[in-house]
């Protein structure tokens, strides 16, 4: 069988760079064409030396990406990614976004939180949004897909089995999720410079991230109806992971087994989504470096509160993982191919 041919437009930012990480694995692609305005005409193995003698492509333009390839990833920022997906997509190529610009279904909700507009409307409605486990049957086929953001990922992983059956009140949700300093991409920050970040511990964007329209639009959609979150994230002083501990009433019905029920349900037959034992919380340690997301589920009996943790990495799962595992499927390939990665122990 030949290889699909991908190719990385954004290559040396940090999920730019995983995505070709995880590729250069995978057994049915080899990675044909690498961009980055910022380094271009560069070896990639100059930029990060452990691609040193493993890849050592020159980084090119985007339209030799486009023209080389038969997958084209876009690592980049907000507001980029439109004119790229109309080439891909005029060209036959299936263009999957790591961005925010194809994510939210109302270009309102995009003014509101991104401050732009939508100047291919028409795209917007052929892009497929894809949490795999959450919009599988969606991805077949498809030639645009909108690759979730981390925060969201790991939300909506921890409470999709509960929203849809309608077992807690989604008025009461509080989302308190941290995250590692890769989720800032490699631009520079203060907040994330080394002196600021470590050891210390804090919430930043507090009630105005811009992953939370994303996170109601999907929570909503298997609710069935609106609902608002209220969502504070966490920089943690760690490069990689996402946490979130989700607080909740749950309907007073239910017992803790009932809910562990629906969970495992929900989730049989899931290569990536594990539901931990009664008594086991979840932690970002047992999920680095893989497309992995662990779930813990805790009953307070005393005030009727389910409490789910979700963790996950937000450079694998939250991002370049996931962004392959949509590949996978849009091309019928398995769906794990290239994914199957072991969390280390330490």
């Amino acid at each position: 069988m030949e290889k699909v041919k991908a190719g990385v437009i954004g290559a040396t930012g940090y999920a730019g760079l995983e995505i070709v990480r995880l590729l250069l694995s995978h057994p049915n692609v080899t990675v044909a064409a690498v961009s980055s305005v910022s380094f271009e005409g560069q070896d990639i193995s100059a930029v990060y030396p452990q691609l040193t003698g493993l890849f050592d492509q020159t980084l090119t333009n985007d339209q030799q990406v486009i023209e080389t390839c038969d997958v084209v990833f876009g690592s980049l920022p907000h507001g980029l990614s439109e004119s790229i997906a109309r080439r891909c997509v005029d060209a036959g190529k299936l263009f999957i976004d790591m961005g925010a610009d194809f994510r939210l279904k109302k270009e309102s909700d995009y003014q509101t939180w991104y401050g732009g507009t939508y100047s291919e409307p028409a795209l917007h409605q052929q892009a497929v949004y894809s949490i795999p486990e959450l919009h599988r049957d969606l991805v077949k086929g498809a030639k645009l897909i909108a690759n979730p953001g981390c925060y969201v990922t790991c939300v909506c992983l921890g409470l999709a089995p509960v929203m849809q059956a309608g077992a807690v009140d989604p008025d009461t949700l509080v989302l308190d999720c941290k995250s590692g300093a890769t989720g800032a991409g490699r631009g520079l920050a203060l907040n994330t410079h080394y002196t600021e970040c470590n050891e210390a511990f804090s919430p930043y964007k507090i009630a105005s991230h811009r992953h939370t329209p994303e996170i109601e639009q999907v929570l909503g959609e298997l609710a069935g109806k609106p609902l608002k979150v209220t969502f504070v994230p966490h920089l943690l002083p760690l490069n990689r992971g996402i946490i979130a501990t989700m607080y909740m009433k749950m309907d007073e019905n239910l017992e803790e087994d009932q809910i562990r029920a629906l969970y495992e349900t929900f989730y049989s037959g899931e290569r990536f989504v594990k539901i931990l034992p009664k008594g086991t919380a979840a932690n970002l340690k047992n999920v680095k470096y893989s497309n992995d997301c662990h779930i813990s589920l805790h009953v307070d009996s005393r005030t009727g509160r389910l409490i789910v943790v979700s963790a996950i990495d937000n450079m694998v799962k939250g991002a370049a993982g996931q962004a392959i595992q949509n590949m996978n499927l849009a091309l019928g390939l398995s769906e794990t191919a290239g994914l199957e990665l072991v969390p280390p122990a330490f």
